[in-house]
């Protein structure tokens, strides 16, 4: 089935003064001019020191010692009981695992 996409079809005219009315309103997000576009300036360039922290925010963070995937096979009701916990189950096996000392 395809999914009818309402928001790229042409704007009627109404539609569009509307739009137009609403950024003309808003006096502290007035549309760029031309000039606004020549002297503006990449983030990274205005605000160094945040957009580093953005960029090595992103991902998993570093761990001391790495965890290692593996495959093991599990019952079907142990695996569903520590998925019923919600999010994280599988690290309460691991949790589980450890105090076994086995």
């Amino acid at each position: 089935m395809k999914k009818k996409l309402d928001h790229l079809r042409p704007l009627t005219d109404a539609e569009e003064a509307r739009i137009q009315r609403g950024i003309a309103e808003d006096p502290e997000n007035p549309e760029w001019t031309e000039q606004d576009f020549k002297t503006a300036r990449p983030f990274a360039e205005v605000f160094p020191e945040l957009a580093e922290s953005i960029r090595r925010a992103r991902g998993r963070p570093p761990v001391e010692t790495p965890r290692q995937q593996i495959s093991i096979r599990l019952d079907p009701d142990v695996i569903a009981k520590f998925k019923a916990t919600g999010k994280g189950w599988q690290s309460r096996i691991n949790d589980v695992l450890k105090k076994a000392k086995v």
